[in-house]
């Protein structure tokens, strides 16, 4: 494979198509109705407090006398963690799920109620953090906007809960049903409201995992009425060895909101476990490597157990997150995959002394600094192989960044490209 990349990197864009297809060109009156899916932590999240004594505060600083009793932004609030630092410890706990052993789900910590800001636009998108400028599609929107594209018109915008993510199906999985359920109703309300047009679906990177599991789960013949085309950016297939960093960090006092989502908040979330290294895309080869052991995507429960999870977490990682993992299927609706490369991306981590606390060691291999190459080329075996895939083209931008793709001015114009040629293709 190494090889192979080195004879394509001069190519500045790299195509593969695959299935059987037929594209012509048609001239088009108004554009198709576009629905953005954003990545991980970029939707905004709020929450109140519920009366009466089921909140447990971690600090006497919160709770209701303190925070009172009415919704406020829970997440991402930098503005209010500058005025007032000593909310730090009230956020973060109050963005930790909990798991019902009862109800077989997870759920909000008791006393906390939470619901995503904004849906059906993009104004729940984005961060008021002038560090994580341009990391939620910020770019992609005005881009799109630049093209004839207006907001609440003919474009839309899916925030969902990153905290929860898709379970087994027939497990109970009450948040990500009700994202199912939302979208769907978003994706025809803006088919109606363009003339019956079908809807162009673009995601980037986890927002990708929660629309490929969407289509999966809505029937067939829904998909092919309502869903034009599915333009996913920034996600291959099986996760990423990078991703075993953050989770194995010993839980602590958290120096940032961001810190407590990623590492110490993650370990409560439902989507702790959906981007870990997949067993079909890695296999046995070494990822994690100790002076004592290695560890492989094969034996990530032991890894888990290692890190410090009980064995209901680790239980939880086989029975709801795994076999989503090793189950993705082809979409079915015409697919465009745009993925950076060019970039050094962990291939391994390198604790050497066993301390996954520590800052690891990385052997880079290439990617686009998160997603690694060798699960794009995943992705085109998964979807450009399947019979059933009408049409897929996967597109490769060198020395393009997993957040670059959404924020630099050449891969945005390549993505608007896309999404344009996606309005005016037919299919047979």
């Amino acid at each position: 494979m190494e090889a192979q990349l080195q004879g394509l990197m001069p190519l500045v864009v790299l195509l593969f198509f695959a299935g059987a297809l037929s594209v012509e060109y048609e001239a088009t009156s108004g554009l198709h109705p576009v629905v953005l899916v954003p990545g991980n932590t970029c939707s905004q999240l709020d929450a109140r407090l519920t009366d009466g004594d089921e909140y447990e505060p971690p600090t006497a600083g919160c709770g209701i006398p303190k925070q009172g009793r009415d919704w406020f932004r829970l997440w991402e609030n930098f503005t209010a963690l500058q005025e007032d630092p000593a909310l730090l410890p009230c956020y973060a706990d109050q963005l930790r799920l909990v798991y019902d052993p009862v109800a077989g789900d997870y759920r909000d910590v008791p006393g906390v109620k939470t619901r995503v800001v904004s849906f059906g636009t993009t104004r729940g998108f984005g961060s008021d953090n002038p560090a994580r400028k341009n990391v939620c599609m910020e770019g992609l929107v005005e881009a799109l906007e630049g093209v004839g594209y207006t907001e609440g018109e003919n474009l839309f915008g899916a925030p969902y809960d990153f905290r929860y993510a898709p379970a087994a199906p027939g497990l109970p999985q009450r948040v990500f049903s009700d994202f199912v359920s939302s979208l769907t109703l978003l994706v025809e309300r803006a088919s109606r409201m363009n003339g019956n047009k079908p809807v162009i679906l673009v995601t980037h990177s986890f927002g990708g995992l929660f629309t490929m599991e969407f289509l999966n789960r809505s029937p067939l013949q829904w998909r092919r009425r309502y869903v034009k085309h599915f333009v996913m950016l920034c996600l291959g297939v099986g996760g990423s060895p990078l991703n075993m960093w953050p989770i194995a960090a010993s839980p602590g006092s958290p120096p940032s909101l961001l810190y407590s989502v990623l590492t110490y908040g993650n370990r409560s979330f439902a989507s702790t476990f959906s981007p870990l290294p997949s067993p079909k895309v890695f296999g046995d080869a070494p990822l994690v490597i100790t002076r004592a052991k290695n560890y492989s995507a094969e034996d990530m429960p032991e890894f888990l157990a290692a890190a410090g999870f009980s064995d209901d977490d680790v239980e939880r990682y086989r029975t709801r997150a795994l076999p989503v993992t090793l189950n993705l299927r082809a979409p079915l609706v015409p697919m465009t995959c745009i993925n950076g490369f060019g970039v050094p991306t962990a291939d391994k981590l390198v604790f050497w002394d066993g301390n996954f606390s520590a800052r690891p060691e990385f052997v880079n291999g290439d990617g686009d600094g998160q997603i690694n190459v060798q699960t794009v080329w995943a992705l085109k075996s998964l979807i450009g192989d399947d019979p059933d895939q009408r049409y897929f083209k996967s597109i490769l931008i060198p020395n393009t960044t997993h957040r670059g793709m959404i924020s630099d001015e050449f891969a945005l114009k390549r993505v608007i490209s896309e999404v344009l040629e996606a309005n005016q293709t037919t299919y047979s």
